[in-house]
Formats: structure tokens, C-alpha cells, sequence
């Protein structure tokens, strides 16, 4: 079992979504979901999360990859791109091509290395639209995750998250049922048993046509309409922030993997 985790990204893995006041940055994740079980597991293991919300990848590689190295990981999870691909204009062979270059620097120097497919967000109007783009970015990481044999967890193919009660309001990041989702599954590939269950959410609600409209006018004046302000500044949510947990420290009762 892994003795030192470091997590790279952006938003996805800072854990944006599942708000939690007492938590760094104000959010827990997946990723300290999986580090609460791992840690409850081995007083010996270790955790460090370098995660920024709002990075592009060549962003996260270029401010995340050497200091992940320099803390001797023997398990990375890495991903980004999802900010790329939202895009007006993405060249995602070039993009795949330094996530490759990444992961293989990573293996390099002794890491078991996490890949993650995108999500498929067809259910919703927004991402119907880039999903093109996202199916051919996920083929790109499944060969990645091929070559260098890494693991990969295929949100894709987890077709519980096409729920929208897993994700927060902003319809970008999931909310604390979807990262539980996502640490459920990470563990369940890293062979690891945990008493960790899904959250019972019960039939889906039936929506109006009326309702549907009022709820994508809200989201589109309290979520939409600022994100693409911030494109049009050029700033990004994650520019006054620091990385979560630059440094590998030993998880306690505050990494507590269930809820």
C-alpha cells in the first residue's frame, strides 16, 4: 500500500465542490477522502495535495510536476486539462503530448501514477456541446495510462455521475456526494477495502419544462455569466490561492473518510 500520496491538478483534485469551512481552501475532495482511509489504515503514510482550482495543464505541469518529484511520492495522481478543453480554441495533441511527457517523468522517478478520464457531461446543454472534445481527449489518456501503465479511473464509464445531484450548483465541479463517488472508486482500483458506501439519493426528481428554464436562468446569472466575466478579465479562481497541502504530513480524525 502506497506510504506517500501527492496529488496534482486542478480543481477537480483540490476538491472544489464539497465545501467544508474547517478544511484548507475551504474544501475536502476526493483526494482527502482517499487520504483519510489510507491514513486510518497506516499511521506510516503520508499526504500532500498541490492541487490548484483554475489551472490549465500546462499550468499544473509547469508549477506542480518538480515539486511532486522533489517529495518522493509512491503514488501521483495527475489530472488536468478539463480547463483547456472549455476553451474557445484547444490544440488537444499538443495538450496530450506534455501530459505524456509528465506522466513519464513521473514514472521516472518511481511513482505508480493515477489517470483520470474526463467526465461525460452530455446530459447537460453546456457540455453537450464539448463532448467531442472530451471523448477524444479520454482516448488520448487511455493510451497514455496504457504506455506507461498507469492506473486509470474512467469517469467516463461511471455513469452515476451523469446524476446531476452529484454535482455542486455550478454545474462544473461535483459537491460532496460526487467526490465521495470518485474516492469510492479510486479505492476500490487500488485493491484497498473500505467501509466507504454511496449516498442514498433516492428516485430522481421530475422537473417541468417550466422548472428546467427557471433553473438554467439562475444558474446562468449566479454561475455562468461570472465564470465568463473572469475569461474575459483574464483571471482565474484559483489566482490568490497556494496549493492545499504543499507538504506530506500524516492524516488524522480531520481526513475522516466517511460523510
Amino acid at each position: 500500500m502506497s506510504k506517500r500520496l501527492v496529488c496534482l491538478g486542478d480543481s477537480f483534485t483540490e476538491g472544489v465542490g464539497d465545501e467544508d469551512p474547517a478544511a484548507p481552501n475551504g474544501v475536502r475532495g476526493w483526494a482527502d477522502r482517499v487520504a483519510g482511509v489510507l491514513g486510518a489504515r497506516d499511521p506510516e503514510f503520508r499526504y500532500a495535495n498541490l492541487a490548484i482550482r483554475g489551472k490549465l495543464l500546462s499550468q499544473v505541469l509547469a508549477e506542480q510536476v518538480e515539486p511532486a518529484l522533489a517529495l518522493k511520492p509512491d503514488l501521483v495522481s495527475l489530472y488536468a486539462g478539463g480547463n483547456d478543453l472549455m476553451r474557445p480554441k484547444v490544440d488537444i495533441d499538443a495538450l496530450t503530448d506534455a501530459y505524456e511527457s509528465a506522466v513519464g517523468r513521473l514514472r521516472a522517478g518511481g511513482a505508480r501514477v493515477v489517470l483520470f478520464t474526463g467526465a461525460d457531461g452530455g446530459g447537460d446543454v453546456l457540455f453537450r456541446t464539448i463532448r467531442g472534445r472530451v471523448a477524444i481527449y479520454n482516448e488520448h489518456v487511455r493510451g497514455i495510462a496504457d504506455r506507461h501503465d498507469a492506473l486509470l479511473v474512467d469517469l467516463w464509464a461511471m455513469r452515476q455521475l451523469r446524476d446531476r445531484r452529484l454535482w455542486a450548483a455550478d454545474r462544473l465541479h461535483l459537491n460532496g456526494s460526487g467526490h465521495h463517488e470518485i474516492a469510492i472508486e479510486l479505492l476500490d482500483r487500488l485493491g484497498v477495502d473500505h467501509g466507504l458506501t454511496p449516498d442514498r439519493l433516492g428516485p430522481r426528481p421530475e422537473l417541468s419544462p417550466r422548472e428546467r428554464r427557471a433553473e438554467n436562468l439562475r444558474w446562468g446569472r449566479e454561475h455562468a455569466m461570472p465564470w465568463v466575466q473572469r475569461r474575459l478579465r483574464g483571471e482565474s479562481s484559483g489566482d490568490t490561492l497556494s496549493p492545499k497541502r504543499p507538504t506530506l504530513e500524516r492524516v488524522g480524525a480531520a481526513l475522516s473518510p466517511q460523510g
